[in-house]
């Protein structure tokens, strides 16, 4: 049966940034509900290590975003498991619909709703995907104990998630299409000094190859040489990115020529009433501090609005 509720605020997404704006409306007595598709902690609750969140030298992701979610449940936000389907604009209202069809209705909402991951769309991508192509290594990397493991990227991400792999894998190949690594230098020099990592420079995957049951092998291209290779392995990381999950609000927001939403200094977004923060908005940086900074500031900033909302009111009687 589905049911159409009211809130004060809605929350689309419960990253760290969704998480910390639920934890500061909610703290202003605001009637807040986070909505959630995966679980509470969004892609941080599946990230091996982090060391780079002020307090904690060292914590895993899982229970980093464990820690956001029960700190913000203390303060009275609700969480519940939905997928969103569509945002739209009644008058005052900002009415969230889910694909359960459950209804939310909220004076704000707020979008954290992060990005997916972007494929390489090369044959064989899809047929093993979950056979041995992966998008997320502290998911399946203890499928591949022993095996010789690809991960395919040059960024933070990808060389911090095949340092992460060398635990399990027997070797790691890092195939990057430039000749350099775009991760920080100390990520860089982390893996640089891994026994287990080894980098196949201005190559990219022409095809994943496997048995119909698993795969096998990588059909490699060097982009200098346009020589072909194979390289035998038992699973395959993609991490050459994300697309954000900004298409969601019917009325449609300004965007940057990535999808990114636009906002301003308040993470207002095109839209009155509806705010965006973490890394479904554009800004220059992606880490776990920016999307707490922002869901705090887009939780102040949805107060004041709906604030704005009820002196109108009140001015009108």
């Amino acid at each position: 049966m589905t049911t159409e509720k009211e809130y004060d605020v809605v929350i689309v997404g419960g990253g760290p940034g969704g998480l910390c704006a639920g934890m500061y409306v909610a703290r202003a007595r605001r009637k807040v509900i986070c909505l959630e598709k995966f679980t509470p902690g969004g892609q941080i609750a599946v990230t091996g290590e982090v060391e780079d969140y002020p307090g904690f030298e060292h914590i895993t992701g899982a229970d980093l975003g464990a820690r956001f979610e029960s700190h913000a449940k203390k303060f009275g936000l609700e969480i519940a498991l939905e997928e969103v389907a569509e945002i739209h604009c009644e008058r005052e209202d900002r009415v969230v619909r889910c694909e359960s069809g459950n209804v939310f209705r909220g004076k704000a909402v707020i979008i954290s709703t992060g990005g997916s991951p972007i494929k390489l769309g090369v044959p064989g991508e899809v047929e093993y995907s979950g056979k041995g192509v992966s998008y997320c290594a502290i998911c399946d990397g203890a499928f591949f104990r022993d095996k010789v493991i690809a991960v395919v990227g040059g960024g933070d991400a990808a060389v911090e998630e095949a340092g992460y792999l060398t635990k399990y894998g027997s070797r790691v190949h890092v195939i990057h299409r430039r000749d350099s690594l775009r991760a920080q230098k100390i990520i860089q020099q982390r893996a640089f000094d891994n026994p287990k990592m080894e980098f196949v420079w201005d190559t990219v995957v022409e095809s994943i190859n496997g048995n119909g049951r698993q795969v096998t092998d990588l059909t490699l291209r060097n982009l200098k040489t346009g020589q072909t290779s194979k390289l035998d392995i038992g699973a395959i990381f993609v991490y050459i990115g994300f697309r954000p999950n900004s298409g969601l609000v019917r009325e449609g927001l300004r965007k940057d020529a990535g999808d990114y939403i636009l906002t301003n200094d308040r993470m207002e977004t095109s839209v009155p009433g509806i705010f965006a923060c973490g890394d479904v908005r554009a800004q220059l940086v992606r880490q776990v501090t920016n999307a707490v900074g922002d869901g705090t500031t887009a939780a102040v900033a949805a107060e004041k609005y709906i604030e704005s909302l009820e002196d109108r009111h009140a001015h009108r009687i």
